[in-house]
């Protein structure tokens, strides 16, 4: 019998060796042990759960597939994952460089791209509710730039071969604009950017599609132990994660805010993106994430807290995940978890040490 090499379940054809030590870095094994995570939930005849939007704008829960988040059977031997890729379809869509995507699902025989994923493998609870009670612990979500630009993508590539109707859904009362650099010229816009938003997330709401893969992984309150049930799959529909970040806008709109937050210029982002799209029929992403900072670092788009993201994603997996602790070992495979190499974090080692204050 032949010795099983370190892999992770269901991941047969990847850019990525896992008998190497690098690859189980800590930034290549958050994205890579969730594609194990979910080839499992599949393998076990369960479905990963689906925040999606309804016409009314409400983020809604279903489920679905391993098969149709890949866009392909996850037992397909045909099946290509190629981690921090660009997703090719993309490029005719933007000037310069495409921005590289966690995961692209591919097929093997001819190298189609599939699916472009974004992977945010979350703890549960965070910070802001490990002292709720187990109902109410959410898990903070923190987004880069390059993730806004995938969610535009997702959103011109259906107005391709028809500008004229994007820009129609826009209007004309933004050319308006002269200075998209100065905040004060843009703030008198903003809520006039989200309902246009609305409705342009309303003309394709039929054609919403998976974004955003948001594994959890739970533990017993604050402590670094692994609840019993401790992994699941949440992935959001770009259109869902659109709503994320704007219904936080407009609380902090209605709450009186009067500068331009994280989510504010998020929205910003992702209202330019698409009113280029409307003019030129291209998006220079580069140009405006790093010209519309208005004075916040660019090196995310913006966080939210568990108490946050629970309002969106609170039900049974949420609170039980379906995963149980003892089943890891059938997901990382080969001893792959001797060759993880951890953080070595001062507070965690601190902790984890009582002992010290004895």
């Amino acid at each position: 019998m032949t010795e099983q090499k370190p892999g992770l379940f269901g991941v047969i054809h990847s850019n990525r060796d896992f008998t190497q030590v690098d690859t189980w870095g800590k930034n290549q094994f958050n994205s890579s042990f969730p594609v194990g995570l979910t080839n499992f939930l599949a393998s076990k005849k369960l479905d990963n759960v689906y925040l999606y939007l309804d016409k009314e704008l409400k983020v809604k829960h279903g489920k679905i597939s391993t098969e149709q988040l890949f866009g392909i059977n996850p037992n397909s031997d045909d099946l290509f994952f190629s981690f921090e890729s660009p997703y090719t379809p993309y490029q005719q869509l933007v000037i310069g460089s495409l921005p590289r995507v966690d995961l692209v699902t591919q097929l093997r025989n001819n190298g189609q791209c599939l699916r472009p994923i974004e992977v945010k493998l979350t703890a549960l609870p965070d910070n802001s509710t490990c002292n709720l009670s187990v109902e109410y612990y959410g898990c903070e979500i923190v987004i880069r730039p390059d993730t806004i630009v995938y969610l535009a993508c997702s959103i011109a590539i259906n107005f391709k071969d028809n500008l004229a109707i994007l820009a129609n859904l826009i209007g004309n009362k933004f050319d308006k604009i002269s200075d998209w650099t100065d905040g004060s010229s843009v703030w008198p816009h903003i809520t006039g950017m989200i309902s246009a938003l609305d409705k342009i997330v309303l003309s394709v709401i039929d054609k919403q599609e998976p974004l955003l893969m948001q594994p959890i992984w739970k533990t017993n309150g604050k402590s670094p132990k692994l609840a019993d049930n401790c992994l699941d799959v949440f992935i959001w529909s770009n259109l869902a994660f659109t709503q994320l970040f704007v219904d936080v806008a407009r609380g902090e709109l209605s709450g009186g805010a009067n500068k331009i937050t994280r989510q504010v210029r998020t929205i910003i982002w992702l209202f330019k993106m698409l009113y280029d799209f409307s003019k030129q029929g291209q998006i220079n992403h580069h140009k405006i994430i790093d010209e519309l900072s208005y004075n916040t670092k660019n090196d995310k788009a913006f966080a939210v807290s568990g108490r946050i993201t629970h309002r969106y994603m609170a039900c049974n997996e949420l609170t039980t995940p379906r995963i149980k602790q003892e089943e890891i070992k059938e997901i990382i495979l080969g001893g792959g978890q001797t060759l993880l190499s951890p953080e070595r974090r001062f507070d965690a080692i601190i902790y984890n040490s009582p002992e010290l204050f004895k």
